[in-house]
């Protein structure tokens, strides 16, 4: 399959602020919104853009792109309309005026209105696949619709890529269904085509679904961020409801029931239970159940299917300690009300998690840490700092001889965690420069004199490492700590941000619920003096991965802050990383014909080419000829994924906690994971080289 282009985005707290309620629809509200948040933006942010006409150009083919940047609803005769105002929306940002988002809005609702009354009839008709024909869909270079006839063809074009390849993979499940059973029928082409058309109208019925969804709350939030994303790329704005959902992302929990649900047509459906939450502890709904009502305590329950999805999680949410009353109507049939306490629950694939890694008869620690968790709100809870303190301790328990802090895809989260860290493995000493709006340089310090963790140590990182990543990789480089070990460099997000309520900016309460905004305030930079931003981490030892030549981070996003430098914070290296020249040699020797890393920079080199193929055919003949040739690539790829290391790897349970079969699947799938991880793997290898003494080491291997 084709890679499709990521955009990642780190973020790293200082203060979080704010509340949440519903976002009423009102057009005074709107202009009221514009002068605040531009009010915010020019005297609040680090680097305060002019609002101009090249601002303005750019809100206008950001906001384009971002509402219908794959030419599914707008015609060019709409594009070309909107343009009036490429050079006026800076003038309208000033003056609080929302016209163009007023004209943008009712035409993009009355577009998708045409689109939802002619795919039914796009449908309806027989795709003949073997016609010569293909699809472009390089939306940057190709032309929006003319016509309503033209983008009638630009759906049934993709209509019909979506059928080719249900239809394809009907046809091969067909030919084995008679590999296994010799008595078996095969049903026909025209039977099968039928079949892959539905599928392809099942989907985009529900494409619609969400779509209709959205509010007008939702498309004016995107044309704020397109105001907000111009000033830097990590500057935007919260509704209310999305400000909620950030707070839960960055504590890792909520009060609630915990369970994910989805709405499917009219039906609110349990897609997940999760682990340690309130429905799991008391086995009250499973998978597939359906929440037909809500009801809460001494009420008349509301039937939530015609609801928003967002509107009927709010009726089941809840403060902790309060109770809501279901009705369900299970997988079997059956009808019941089922009661639940509501109870704070913890995203535990959010925290942090350790394992025991056994080789040549020592113990090597690893820990795996998702995001710089906090719960602002509630500062005794568990943090990521905490957390990995108690990894730490339960690590050295075991006799560890080094310890791996992994750190891949790691976006971000709160400052304050990173230094508490750090300092687990250094002297007291500075951590991270700060520098803020106005030019104010702060040195964030760890004051703590002890070491928690004094052995070898290892930081994994990779290119979606961002943020708060980061400033621990560089602290502990610069302090020759430990050795990075991943990508080139990570993401290159050198910025800070705060979440300021919009409802403290205005004094009274008749506006409602404003939201929030999350501005770029201050940069930080590495206690050497340089900046993490653009340029990131670099790895003291390359490991090349499957994204090494695709180009994504921060250099790669909109409008991102310069680097630069300061001055460097007094340090001092840590002294007992004898083997660091050695452990880097022997790893570069390692990794130089290892035919793992020779394939996964085949790999790497595959994927890169893929990027710039947007054409793809609509004849079946040609797609199996096109597919089979991919097949034959992707085998030669098959030996990656049936890597295993010879490492034993043991999950270590936290004491007190309540295991069940659960809990175990979950935890056994990690390590199964960690097994097929060549990068472990040589991480302890590393570690086995910090720790090795030299003195009975042949000299001639010694990297003088």
């Amino acid at each position: 399959m084709r890679l499709l282009r990521l955009f990642v985005v780190g973020f790293c707290l200082i203060l979080l602020t704010g509340s949440s309620s519903i976002f009423a629809e009102n057009p005074e509200k709107d202009k009221l919104l514009i002068e605040v948040i531009t009010y915010v933006m020019q005297r609040g942010h680090y680097d305060p853009k002019e609002i101009n006409d090249e601002f303005s150009e750019h809100v206008f083919n950001n906001y384009i792109e971002g509402i219908d940047g794959q030419h599914r609803f707008f015609l060019q005769s709409d594009i070309n309309n909107f343009r009036r105002y490429i050079n006026e929306i800076d003038d309208q940002i000033k003056e609080s005026d929302v016209s163009f988002f007023n004209l943008t809005y009712e035409r993009l609702i009355a577009r998708m209105g045409q689109v939802k009354v002619f795919y039914g009839e796009l449908l309806e008709e027989p795709f003949d696949f073997s016609v010569k024909d293909s699809i472009n869909l390089n939306f940057e270079e190709i032309p929006y619709a003319r016509t309503l006839n033209s983008l009638k063809d630009l759906w049934r074009k993709r209509f019909k890529l979506s059928a080719l390849e249900y239809f394809s993979d009907l046809v091969e499940q067909e030919n084995l269904e008679k590999e296994k059973d010799s008595t078996y029928q095969i049903k026909s082409k025209t039977v099968l085509e039928e079949e892959a058309r539905s599928k392809t109208k099942e989907n985009i019925e529900n494409y619609f679904e969400i779509f209709e969804e959205l509010e007008r709350k939702d498309w004016f939030s995107m044309y704020i961020n397109s105001i907000t994303l111009e000033f830097d790329p990590h500057s935007n704005y919260f509704a209310p409801d999305d400000k909620e959902k950030f707070d839960q992302n960055i504590s890792g929990k909520f009060e609630g029931i915990g369970a994910r649900l989805q709405k499917k047509g009219q039906e609110v459906l349990i897609v997940e239970v999760i682990v340690g939450g309130p429905v799991w502890k008391a086995k009250a709904l499973e998978v597939g159940d359906i929440i037909l009502k809500v009801a809460q305590k001494n009420e008349d329950p509301v039937e939530i299917g015609s609801m928003l999805l967002d509107d009927a999680v709010k009726l089941i949410k809840g403060p902790k300690g309060t109770q809501v009353f279901l009705t369900v109507k299970r997988v079997s049939g059956e009808i019941e009300e089922v009661i639940i306490n509501r109870d704070v629950v913890e995203l535990e694939e959010s925290y942090a998690k350790s394992s025991i890694i056994q080789k040549n008869g020592k113990n090597y620690g690893f820990i795996e840490l998702p995001k710089f968790y906090i719960d602002f709100k509630d500062q005794k809870s568990r943090n990521a700092a905490s957390d990995i303190k108690k990894e730490l301790e339960l690590l050295k328990k075991k006799n560890v001889s080094g310890i791996i802090m992994d750190l891949r895809n790691n976006g971000g989260g709160s400052l304050k965690t990173v230094v508490d860290i750090t300092g687990f493995f250094i002297d007291k000493g500075p951590v991270v420069q700060v520098k803020s709006t106005g030019g104010k340089k702060d040195i964030l310090y760890d004051e703590d004199p002890s070491i928690l963790w004094d052995g070898s140590l290892v930081v994994m990182v990779n290119k979606f490492s961002a943020s708060a990543s980061e400033i621990l990789a560089a602290a502990l480089q610069d302090y020759k700590r430990a050795i990075i070990l991943g990508s080139k460099q990570t993401f290159g997000k050198g910025t800070v941000q705060n979440v300021i309520d919009l409802n403290k900016i205005i004094s009274g309460g008749t506006h409602g619920d404003l939201g929030a905004v999350k501005l770029t305030t201050d940069k930080f930079y590495r206690i050497n003096g340089g900046s993490t931003q653009l340029e990131g981490v670099k790895s003291d030892i390359v490991v090349k991965n499957r994204y090494s030549y695709i180009e994504m981070g921060e250099k790669d996003q909109d409008n991102p802050l310069a680097w630069d430098t300061i001055n460097p914070a007094p340090y001092e290296q840590w002294e007992n990383q004898i083997n660091y020249d050695h452990a880097l040699a022997q790893s570069a020797k390692r990794l130089k014909d290892d035919p793992y890393i020779q394939l996964v920079d085949q790999q790497a080199k595959r994927i890169e080419a893929q990027q710039d193929d947007y054409t793809y055919t609509l004849n079946y003949e040609d797609f199996l000829k096109e597919k089979e040739a991919n097949k034959k690539i992707s085998e030669k790829f098959n030996a990656l994924k049936d890597y295993k290391s010879e490492l034993i790897f043991e999950w270590i349970p936290e004491p007190g906690t309540t295991i069940d079969e659960e809990v175990k699947e979950k935890k056994n799938r990690w390590i199964e994971s960690l097994q097929q991880d060549f990068y472990i793997s040589e991480a302890v290898s590393i570690l086995e080289d910090l720790n090795i003494n030299l003195n009975n080491y042949p000299v001639a291997q010694v990297k003088k």
